[in-house]
């Protein structure tokens, strides 16, 4: 009996990646929510910043924040950090199982850059790892006094990492790098900046030394960093459901649209906690992220045109050359023990079934085959689109 081992430990990852995700962001957000929205206490309490009331499943729950700490420290203190590492470790390892182990199928795009394994993983770890030395040099440097001068740098950095990677990468190995390199960033302000600030906190506390607000204060600021972070992170999580977009000539800038689009609608819902409404920051993220589809919808200028009718064998033909390795009830590709989401071209009947699914990865995107590794070219693609376009048609 043949065991997939790849697939299985990679459903289980991605599994507890999705999970540690939902509970990683969840508190993010929670506390950025409570944060925005304590009151000054009344009457008022020595030391305490503000607190919240706040009633949740027949319960209520009564929240207070210290500038700096507690007079006494309570006997259970727990530390949000553990959503945060499964979250990168689950993520790492999925990385590795499904793109680096794999190369050959999800990293690697001869079409772009004829990389050996070796050299695309030292590539794509360069990139993850680089991008994490530049950003925190930039939150240590003046720069990073200026929240909005910060964002525009940062924001203009990752594009750039996003074009260079479009241009080295497959599609979907391009798009998780730069989610691994957003992903690494954010967990590091957890590991190198807000858990160690808070740990020296209660050593000062607990040695009856004066608290450095500084602490506090950068702690702050990383948490602001990764709140306006995470939507455009978790865009690229699932983007390789929406190859119009992963797999589009411009790919780098759809992202850049959508990231920023959800940026600005994740600042509407921050401002809102302070009871500011900014309903101009809700219509700029949706202007942004419809002006994504709209591009991505656009047939490129270079397109190959095909005239005439083109047969349901020339089509078949070419489905069969690119794409039944691993599209068939029993694939012949080293990598698949089952066909990718259950879609088999094995016969007439089948193929006419996902022509839709097709034409979306195979003809409006390059997505599919993975990485190119066959070879497809843009007359092929053309072909296949065109008889789609033309019904679909079988014998």
């Amino acid at each position: 009996m043949d065991y997939d081992f790849a697939g299985w430990i990679g459903m289980a990852l991605r599994w507890l990646h999705v999970v540690a995700g939902v509970a990683w962001i969840g508190a993010s957000f929670y506390f950025v929510w409570l944060d925005n929205n304590l009151r000054d206490p009344n009457p008022p309490k020595d030391g305490v910043k503000g607190e919240l009331w706040a009633v949740h499943g027949g319960g209520f729950y009564h929240s207070q924040k210290y500038l700096n700490a507690p007079a006494h420290m309570p006997e259970h203190l727990h530390w949000f950090k553990w959503e945060a590492y499964t979250t990168w470790l689950s993520g790492f390892a999925l990385l590795i199982v499904l793109y680096y182990w794999q190369a050959g199928v999800y990293l690697i795009d001869p079409a772009k850059h004829a990389f050996s394994q070796a050299q695309a993983i030292g590539a794509g770890m360069a990139f993850i790892f680089g991008g994490l030395l530049v950003y925190e040099a930039l939150c240590r440097s003046p720069l990073g006094k200026s929240g909005k001068l910060f964002g525009v740098v940062w924001f203009s950095i990752l594009t750039a990492a996003t074009w260079a990677l479009t241009q080295l990468f497959s599609d979907r190995g391009a798009f998780i790098h730069v989610g691994a390199i957003i992903g690494t960033c954010m967990v590091g302000n957890v590991f190198l900046v807000i858990i160690p600030n808070q740990r020296k906190i209660v050593a000062a506390m607990l040695a009856g030394q004066p608290v450095d607000p500084r602490l506090g204060a950068m702690g702050k600021q990383r948490s602001v960093h990764n709140t306006h972070m995470t939507l455009p992170v978790i865009f690229i999580m699932i983007s390789n459901h929406y190859p119009a977009v992963s797999g589009h000539p411009k790919a780098w800038l759809l992202l850049a649209m959508i990231s920023a689009g959800a940026i600005a609608i994740r600042y509407f819902f921050i401002q809102r906690h302070f009871g500011k409404i900014r309903h101009e920051f809700l219509f700029y993220g949706a202007m942004l992220i419809f002006g994504a589809t709209a591009i991505a919808s656009m047939k490129p200028k270079d397109k190959v045109e095909i005239s005439g009718e083109v047969s349901f064998a020339t089509a078949q033909g070419i489905i069969q050359k690119h794409c039944v390795a691993c599209h068939a009830a029993t694939p012949t590709h080293a990598s698949f023990s089952a066909p990718p989401l259950g879609a088999a071209f094995d016969t007439p009947e089948h193929i006419k079934t996902y022509a839709a699914k097709i034409n979306e990865r195979a003809v409006l995107s390059t997505s599919m085959p993975l990485g190119n590794e066959t070879g497809m070219t843009d007359e092929e693609r053309a072909q296949l689109g065109a008889w789609i376009k033309q019904g679909a048609n079988i014998p």
